[in-house]
């Protein structure tokens, strides 16, 4: 079976539509019969409804988050897309595994969109985009119906800010026409991760845990990303696990979740923990006689990451993941050395 029907069994499985399967399934064969490329219309159900891609798209817009960079990877440039508004270290508005893949294109400098206060629809409109990519966002149905006036958007199947990197691909790809490469794009991606965990077998197995933004003065609660987050998902990504803590403590359906530092003894499951912070962060964790009994202060097995694009780059997205990567794992193999 063609990777490219694969990729469409999966993905109506994993939004319960068997006749989007089963037309999709159609399309593709007799396109693979014929060595075509993916087929037009293209139909893409979403949790905020249906999108149907009339045409192969040629001016492409994104909003939200990473969406701008499936395009990129494969060559496309975006006519404008969201604006960096956290984590970038020049404030040049795009993270420096953009701006090197715009480079590597020879590509000026799209339209960026100021999300700060919402969606900008005027500048999105102002790029006169044919499809627009929401896939990883928070768009709410009257964003997406507003966005549906201008082009075809396609939104998320499972719920906002949820959407896994490999589903991003997926879904934008499919929409551009391009779904067969969007799965060479996961293969290689998949093979990259693979072959740097490999250099670090300490970190497999090991049950690993994502704290949110922590302040130095204020450690009463502890607030952590649950196995739904994608920067836990990686984890698993990486070879890792969630403790079981973390799992009991997370409310269904939800992305974070939190307790009383009173409460920390939840958490002597946790090997390792990737928080963001500095030293000042740190050695209050150290002399607080609640959280230094945490395993991973005393055993010196927490990672500190900055807002920077390395900290952001902990949120896996196409272009990210490479970047981050030998850094990343080779930071949480240092802590891992430390767990007893």
């Amino acid at each position: 079976m063609p990777a490219l029907l694969r990729s469409y069994r999966e993905y109506a499985r994993s939004i319960g539509s068997l006749v989007c399967f089963a037309v999709a399934a159609l399309w593709l064969t007799a396109a693979h019969a014929k060595g075509d490329e993916q087929p037009f219309p293209v139909m893409i159900e979403h949790a905020l409804g249906t999108t149907v891609v009339n045409q192969k798209p040629t001016r492409i817009a994104a909003i939200g988050w990473s969406n701008h960079e499936v395009p990129l990877a494969l060559g496309v440039v975006p006519v404008g897309f969201a604006k960096v508004g956290f984590g970038d270290d020049d404030a040049n508005g795009v993270f420096p595994w953009v701006e090197a893949r715009l480079a590597e294109l020879g590509a000026e400098m799209p339209a960026l969109f100021d999300e700060g206060d919402g969606i900008d629809f005027e500048a999105v409109a102002a790029t006169e985009p044919d499809l627009i990519l929401a896939a990883y966002s928070g768009i709410s149905q009257s964003d997406y119906d507003t966005l549906s006036k201008i082009a075809p958007v396609v939104a998320y199947t499972v719920g906002p800010w949820a959407t896994s990197w490999r589903e991003v691909i997926r879904l934008n790809s499919t929409a551009m026409g391009q779904a067969r490469e969007g799965e060479a794009l996961i293969a290689e991606i998949e093979q990259k991760i693979a072959s740097v965990t490999a250099k670090h077998p300490e970190i497999s197995g090991l049950r690993a845990m994502f704290i949110t933004h922590l302040r130095a003065r204020d450690l009463s609660v502890i607030r952590f990303y649950s196995a739904n987050d994608l920067r836990v998902q990686f984890f698993e990504d990486l070879g890792m696990t969630s403790p079981q803590s973390v799992r009991d403590a997370t409310e269904a359906g939800r992305y974070s979740g939190e307790i009383s530092v009173e409460r920390i003894d939840t958490f002597t499951d946790v090997d390792i923990a990737v928080t963001y912070g500095d030293q000042e962060l740190l050695d209050s964790l150290r002399s607080n006689p609640l959280t230094a009994r945490m395993p991973v202060i005393a055993n010196d097995a927490l990672v500190l990451m900055a807002n920077d694009p390395m900290g952001t780059g902990a949120n896996p997205t196409p272009l990210a993941i490479d970047w981050v990567l030998e850094t990343y794992v080779a930071r949480l193999a240092q802590a891992a050395r430390n767990v007893k």
